[in-house]
């Protein structure tokens, strides 16, 4: 499956497009790309960081943003709206919202490593208003309501 890549003018060429870095590997990572050469969040705060990136992905694909797991567990770095989701008909630039959900400020430096892309299919809902929904054993059990095995 082919998905089209543009670098913007403020993409760094020598990254390369994004690349699966395990043949195992779901996502591709995704680059900080900061002319101004970094940036740092504080604990608490988030923020908007360009990849330099922007692509065309096939309809009825989506891709969705997700935080690097070894950067999350070592910083507290986190994608707050994970998946955050890239829709077939953007052409915007790809930028990735980061949190610092960590103690100390953390620098992001131009070119690391900082969310991974994974592309996936999905199918689009017809919504049917109903005056009952079928009975199930749950029923209206909420958060916890399974146990906690």
């Amino acid at each position: 499956m082919n998905v089209k890549i543009k670098f913007l003018d403020h993409y760094d060429r020598t990254f390369g497009s994004p690349a699966y870095q395990s043949t195992g590997a779901a996502g591709v990572d995704l680059r900080a790309s900061l002319p101004e050469g970094k940036i740092v969040i504080s604990p608490g705060e988030r923020t908007l960081v360009s990849t330099g990136l922007s692509v065309e992905i096939p309809k009825g694909l989506e891709w969705q943003i997700r935080p690097r797991s070894g950067l999350s567990l070592k910083t507290g770095l986190l994608v707050p709206n994970s998946p955050g989701t890239i829709d077939s008909d953007y052409r915007g630039e790809v930028k990735v919202i980061l949190g610092n959900f960590g103690e100390s400020p953390i620098t992001i430096n131009h070119g690391d490593r900082i969310a991974q892309a994974v592309l996936c299919r999905f199918e689009r809902a017809e919504f049917v208003v109903v005056d009952e929904l079928s009975v199930t054993d749950r029923g209206e059990g909420a958060f916890g309501s399974t146990g906690k095995v």
